[in-house]
């Protein structure tokens, strides 16, 4: 049954103008800082992070947009655009930077961007730098899972071609991003969406914008419309759904394993949950990677992605080794007793 499915969602869940929208994205983030301070206060409260109870909402504030949005963005842009496309936005449009809204967020650079941000962060508020990671990294798995619930909503961030998988779905994007695949049949599924819609009908009656343009169009329109999706279903390659692999790896999995291991060994000393997220987040990276469909230039036989979590690897191999050798609290010590003992 899933193998004959188009995706059909929608990235706006509320539009209220077309300059401003509610999106599916946006909240992901709204549900990961809110979920990620409950957490981090529910730790506090138990002793098991080395903040105090009520500092955790202030402390994901300053990760959101110190961390997550300076470093992803920053990730993106020297990474992964910039391999792709050259470095003529620097000069022509450095203001690109900033402009978020138009996709393009790198976890590997928002992961290292709040590694900086907690040293700033520990040494001004004179803690364990990395029993303050410790906590955010068990937390963080979970707003991994949002969002890649958001990339799977968006239709971006698909997966490989998965003939013969039960679960499969068709990412009506290809269309325009897989020229050597679905590419070649974005002529076709346009003229076999006209067919199928009065209001593309009229829409294109005149004449059919450039492919580009009548895509989005098509797109627009496919969400609402499932003659639209039928047209277009034989143009399309069923893709494994890589986006929701990862989240289970990522985010649900990753997050079970830390949360036990912060709960049941409590006197574990700093840093080694730092360590455990890098090593098994890049554990997970590299196999869903197999999944899904490079959306950068490949790093010798492996993907960026792969590519760039050998290196976590690397750096949980030496917290983990640094917490053995210079063994430092990961959690608050205990306050005095009634009788000031």
């Amino acid at each position: 049954m899933f193998a004959t499915y188009v995706h059909d969602m929608s990235p706006v869940l509320i539009r209220f103008t077309d300059a401003i929208q509610l999106r599916w994205y946006g909240l992901a983030y709204l549900a990961a800082f809110l979920v990620g301070a409950w957490l981090l206060n529910v730790l506090a409260k138990r002793k098991l992070w080395v903040l105090p109870p009520g500092a955790a909402g202030d402390f994901i504030a300053a990760a959101a947009i110190f961390g997550v949005f300076i470093g992803g963005r920053l990730g993106y842009m020297l990474w992964y655009h910039s391999r792709e496309h050259g470095w003529s936005w620097v000069n022509e449009d450095p203001l690109m930077l900033f402009k978020v809204w138009e996709g393009g967020m790198a976890s590997h650079g928002g992961i290292l961007g709040l590694v900086i941000f907690t040293w700033f962060y520990a040494r001004k508020k004179k803690v364990s730098w990395r029993g303050l990671g410790d906590g955010l990294c068990v937390v963080s798995p979970l707003g991994l899972f949002f969002g890649r619930l958001a990339n799977f909503i968006n239709g971006e961030l698909y997966g490989r071609p998965a003939e013969g998988v039960a679960w499969a779905v068709k990412f009506p994007r290809a269309l325009v991003e897989q020229q050597n695949a679905e590419g070649k049949n974005l002529e076709p599924a346009l003229l076999a969406a006209e067919g199928a819609s009065d209001k593309l009908k009229t829409l294109w009656s005149q004449q059919m914008p450039p492919d580009r343009i009548a895509f989005e169009q098509m797109l627009e329109l496919q969400r609402h419309d499932p003659a639209i999706s039928k047209a277009i279903d034989p143009f399309l390659l069923p893709r494994h759904p890589s986006q929701l692999y990862e989240g289970l790896l990522e985010g649900i999995a990753l997050f079970a394993i830390l949360w036990w291991v912060r709960t049941r060994f409590p006197q574990l000393p700093a840093g080694v949950l730092t360590g455990l997220f890098f090593i098994f987040y890049a554990l997970f990276r590299i196999f869903a990677e197999q999944f899904r469909e490079p959306d950068a230039k490949m790093v010798g036989a492996m993907t960026s992605g792969q590519f760039l979590s050998l290196f976590m690897i690397v750096a949980g191999a030496v917290f983990i080794v640094a917490a053995k050798l210079m063994p430092t609290k990961n959690r608050m010590s205990p306050g005095p007793s009634p009788e000031g003992h």
